[in-house]
């Protein structure tokens, strides 16, 4: 009777990461939050200069008592600090799954089959998350409502998943 070749073990399979809780997602939120409130203060300033510039050089004009902060009020105004928000979330996202916060919490955004989210997802992710109420879902299920629509998760990384991915960028 012929030996048989001995079988090779195969790889343990890992198990899924566990779903982010609400009270996770409400950490990295709020670190988020303070975060994006600087951006938004910085490129708010960034957007008075420039406003103050275009009334210096004429290339705006304001009536009678009015300042270069009342061009603020411009949906140009609106659209670049709607820009700033949405370059951070997506940036981080498409990039490497995790904003500041999330590496805080040792969040992971991603699709289900690991791999990170498109810039399309995370557009999708940021239209339906009503500024961090639709994480309220995670209450009650395992996934929030951006996260639905998105057609992603977000999941709990291990200490060591975490600092792997930090030490890859």
């Amino acid at each position: 009777m012929a030996k048989r070749p001995p079988i090779a073990p195969t790889k343990p399979q890992t198990a899924p990461h566990p779903q982010a809780n609400f009270w996770r997602r409400l950490g990295a939120w709020l670190y988020d939050a303070l975060i994006v409130l600087a951006l938004l203060m910085v490129g708010g300033a960034l957007g008075l200069g420039v406003a103050n510039l275009l009334v210096a050089t004429g290339l705006a004009t304001l009536k009678e008592g009015e300042d270069a902060a009342h061009l603020l009020q411009h949906p140009l105004y609106s659209a670049w600090l709607a820009a700033i928000m949405i370059g951070f979330y997506g940036w981080f996202w498409v990039r490497g799954g995790q904003t500041i916060g999330m590496r805080a919490w040792r969040l992971r955004i991603q699709n289900q089959d690991g791999s990170n989210i498109r810039f399309t997802q995370a557009l999708i992710r940021m239209a339906t998350s009503a500024f961090g109420l639709g994480n309220l879902l995670a209450l009650f299920g395992k996934r929030a409502f951006q996260d639905i629509w998105a057609e992603c998760e977000v999941v709990v990384l291990s200490k060591e998943e975490n600092r792997a991915l930090l030490d890859r960028e």
